[in-house]
């Protein structure tokens, strides 16, 4: 082995705004080590002192350094390099080297602002550092080798299942003329030196490579004193009729978006430890891929990849738009991984360019042109792994590879009629995943995977704390998700809001978001593994990163509360209820089907069982989904209640898969005893539910979709009113039907017209109503919790407090407001919050209009025959008749 003498610890470093020397790490980011830089760029100078070292040739070798490095020795430049992402090197020459050395690195991180190498931010590759703050200098390790004059450059390997072997060398100019061998296990080969070689080896008996046996072989290569080993792997990985095979195996993909940042390195890991503990908790999730977003890793992690056995689908950075630099920096910087990365068995895919970001795919024919010239280029390079062109979300799409995939993010219960559409017509083909304008290339057969999806849940405040103390990144966020992702302040939030008297505490709130996340991602991956043209999915993501807390761990590496049972949602094997209503009534038969994912596994008969019943299960090929037939239970209930039906696939005696559904149970209802008034649909509805109509006059609770003047009045004089403002009646952005004029002024200071237009919070009963399409409210990336306090005629509905996929029928799709903070703890009754815990909105909320009471409520309860709509609409009215406290 070559002599290595490590760099790394503290080097001196003065940022372009510092008026003195400070002591900082390498490797790390200067925004790691300085609390007061976190989100700087511009220019830095490392310095550090080394002893000299030693006979023979040395060179100064750079894991990454970002972007711009100038590097001298003792006062006088070696050498320059531009890349934020991959090693490089210069030689010490010996004229140079003394006792005592002073290594100095100037670097230039460029961002917005002119500067005189002419380098723009958008023009280089840089990936998330737009979302989540610059990375700056020296974050990957540094050291000083030792080599032959005669000695290898590099060397690439390809092994294949069959034993066949090719290795690629680039040798020094010393090298020439000198024997090379080359040795793996038995088997070795000897060849005269030049400064390019390429031989073939066969090995006799090959231990494959995959996640379940990460199997590595050494490659030795000697050239005189020169002797270097290179690990790599038998392995295989294709796409054939849109599958995927491993090794020749069909290969089912169960993944999580990787974005691999740290809570104090940033994008610096802080061990190999960390990173193996990070590997071992993914593979407990059951996957068996992480999808390394758009940045180059330290090399650390693909070595930890292929030793614990976790396949890579690895992205390269994007630049912020396509340029004659931008294109050259991409190609460079993807050829750079290429040669670093390639002989890892780990890496199965490559990503170009990951939701149009840098380029304009759907305006610019250029543009795609272009991609469809860099997927050509990057198959002919490496044709051992898949490419994707463009992993496209809303608005963008593919031109040419190997994958059809797609990113949709849609919350359950809000957006399930969404959800399954997609699904379904992702696997059906649909046009929308590819280029409308005839100039794509699409065989038809590419790989189907849904390779972005997943909504947030959030940490537990006191496990992300460093020594302590909040950590800096709950500062930021402000800018994203109409702020909804700004962490800081969320006690407060909470507190202010009144949410303990419906959680209890905050703790238990963030517990019940995390399994508001893991039945959203339960549901999600069982309508994908439903359709058998699916090959895989990408679960965004493995931990929270920063302010984005959506992953499947927190920054700090914490499992969330479901790590234990996700991999029987997230396993190779799914068994997939097909459940239109989740809520049933005490006595009648609640049916569904069911059937059963084999992933890359052969299943032999067996079972599908739970309490009471079972059903024949007659195997499955691998990638094949089995409907095993139609499950029928009737419970009884004397009170409502949560059932839980836990259905097994047995095998062989043995339990191959676990599958948990829960549904609302609702015992028989009494008879309503509350006279109300009504009319229209709304009278048909009551009726229906056995409610008495009386005239308005008589009525204990008039009910209504909005309010006019003669309601505002009867309310006044101490009618009481249940207004459910589900869309179904054309309001003015409020409660109310009629329009309000404008207000003094009268002159146009707005628009043509004269005065200022009323806003919709003005007329009584002061609460605006806003459609949730389109806004925070909606339900997407950055999860809204919905919760109903489940209090007084609330209490006996099942479940919560947040709601459920058993809830998706009667969601609300309005939200309203017009309730100060601090009725949060008292009349509003269900409300929303996004993120954080922020944009507090309302579902169902109380206000008194002089001797009355209105109880407004948006959730959607007239069509479904549902027995939570029922319940839920019975509660509306005993609430309204007789308010609680």
């Amino acid at each position: 082995m070559r002599p290595m003498i490590s760099l790394d610890g503290f080097w001196q470093f003065r940022h372009e705004g510092d008026a003195s020397w400070r002591q900082v790490t390498v490797p790390n980011p200067w925004q790691a080590d300085c609390a007061d830089l976190r989100l700087t760029s511009g220019r830095a100078v490392y310095r550090r002192q080394f002893a000299h070292p030693g006979q023979g040739a040395h060179v100064l070798r750079f894991g990454a350094v970002n972007y711009l490095s100038e590097v001298f020795l003792n006062g006088v430049k070696l050498g320059e390099n531009e890349g934020g992402y991959l090693p490089f090197e210069f030689p010490l020459p010996d004229g140079l080297l003394k006792a005592e050395n002073e290594v100095e690195v100037r670097v230039l991180l460029p961002d917005g602002r002119p500067n005189d190498r002419g380098i723009d931010f958008a023009d280089i590759p840089h990936g998330k550092q737009s979302w989540y703050g610059p990375l700056g200098g020296i974050w990957q390790s540094v050291a000083i080798e030792t080599r032959a004059a005669a000695h290898l450059k590099h060397c690439a390997i390809t092994a294949l299942p069959s034993g066949e072997i090719t290795v690629k060398l680039e040798l020094s100019h010393a090298a020439k003329g000198l024997p090379v061998t080359l040795a793996v296990g038995p088997v070795s080969a000897t060849l005269t030196g030049a400064e390019t070689l390429t031989a073939t080896l066969t090995h006799p008996a090959p231990t494959l490579w995959s996640p379940d046996h990460p199997n590595l072989h050494e490659l030795v290569v000697t050239l005189g004193d020169d002797v270097t080993r290179h690990r790599f792997g038998f392995r295989s990985f294709e796409a054939r009729g849109g599958r995927m095979y491993l090794n020749g195996e069909p290969f089912h993909l169960r993944s999580a978006l990787d974005q691999d940042y740290w809570p104090e390195g940033i994008c610096t890991p802080p061990s190999v430890e960390a990173l193996e503990d990070q590997f071992r908790k993914a593979k407990e999730l059951g996957l068996n891929n992480l999808r390394y977003h758009i940045k180059v890793p330290d090399p650390r992690y693909l070595e930890v990849a292929d030793r614990l056995g976790m396949t890579i689908w690895y992205d390269l950075p994007n630049p912020g738009r396509l340029t004659d630099g931008s294109k050259r920096r991409l190609k460079e910087t993807m050829a750079g991984m290429l040669k670093r990365d390639g002989n890892h068995p780990s890496v199965i895919i490559w990503t170009l360019i990951n939701e149009d970001w840098g380029i304009r795919l759907c305006d610019d024919p250029a543009h795609r042109d272009w991609l469809a010239g860099m997927v050509d280029w990057l198959k002919a390079e490496d044709p051992s792994r898949l490419v994707c062109d463009n992993s496209p979300c809303q608005g963008n799409f593919h031109v040419k590879g190997d994958l059809d995939d797609f990113h949709y993010y849609r919350s359950i219960p809000e957006r399930r009629d969404e959800w399954d559409a997609l699904v379904r017509e992702h696997a059906a083909g649909a046009a929308w995943t590819w280029t409308p304008f005839g100039d794509g290339v699409r065989k038809g057969d590419e790989v189907k995977i849904c390779s972005e999806f997943g909504v947030w849940g959030l940490p537990q405040p006191a496990q992300v704390k460093i020594d302590g103390q909040e950590p800096w990144w709950m500062e930021t966020g402000a800018l994203w998700g109409d702020g909804a992702a700004y962490p800081h302040g969320i006690e407060t939030r909470f507190a202010g809001l009144g949410m303990d008297r419906v959680f209890g505490s905050l703790e238990a709130f963030v517990t019940a978001a995390q399994w508001y996340q893991f039945g959203n991602l339960k549901y999600e991956i069982e309508r994908m593994r439903s359709e058998p043209s699916i090959m895989g999915h990408v679960i965004t993501e493995i931990t929270d990163v920063h302010w984005e807390s959506n992953g499947l761990l927190d920054m700090n590496r914490n499992p969330r509360v479901f790590h234990s049972r996700f991999a029987e949602v997230n396993g190779a094997v799914a068994i997939v209820p097909d459940i239109a209503r989740y809520s049933a009534r005490s006595g009648e038969v609640f049916r569904f089907k069911v059937k059963v994912a084999s992933g890359e596994r052969t299943l032999q008969a067996g079972e599908l069982r739970w309490a009471g019943g079972s059903l024949p299960f007659a195997g499955a090929s691998p990638l094949e989904v089995v409907e095993v037939g139609e499950v029928a239970l009737t419970f009884s209930a004397t009170e409502n209640r949560v059932e839980e039906i836990v259905l097994e696939l047995v095998i062989g005696g043995q339990v191959i898969q676990t599958n948990r559904v829960q549904i609302l149970l609702f015992a028989p209802r009494a008879r309503p005893l509350v006279k109300v008034a009504a009319q229209g649909a709304l009278a048909d509805r009551a009726r229906t539910l056995g409610y008495t109509l009386v005239p308005a006059p008589e009525a204990e609770v008039v009910l209504a979709h909005a309010l006019s003047d003669p309601d505002i009045r009867a309310l006044q004089a101490g009618a009481r009113y249940l207004v459910l403002a589900d869309g179904n009646m054309k309001t003015e952005g409020n409660l109310r039907v009629e329009q309000r004029g404008r207000e003094q002024p009268f002159i146009p200071v707005v628009d043509d017209r004269p005065g200022v237009p009323i806003g919709p919070v003005f007329p009584l009963p002061n609460i605006t109503l806003q459609a949730r399409h389109g806004t925070m409210w909606r339900g997407d990336w950055i999860a809204g919790f919905t919760w109903l306090r489940r209090e007084g005629a609330f209490a006996s509905i099942p479940g919560g407090p947040l709601l459920d996929v058993a809830w998706s029928g009667v969601v609300p799709r309005h939200v309203m407001h017009g309730w100060a903070q601090w009725e949060f703890a008292g009349p509003v009754i269900s409300a929303v919050v996004v993120g954080w815990v922020h944009k507090p909105a309302v579902l169902i909320g109380r206000r008194t209009v002089g001797e009355g009471e209105i109880l407004a409520s948006t959730y959607r309860l007239m069509g479904a025959d549902d027995p939570l709509a029922d319940a839920l609409f019975d509660a509306l009215v005993a609430e309204t008749a007789d308010p609680q406290a």
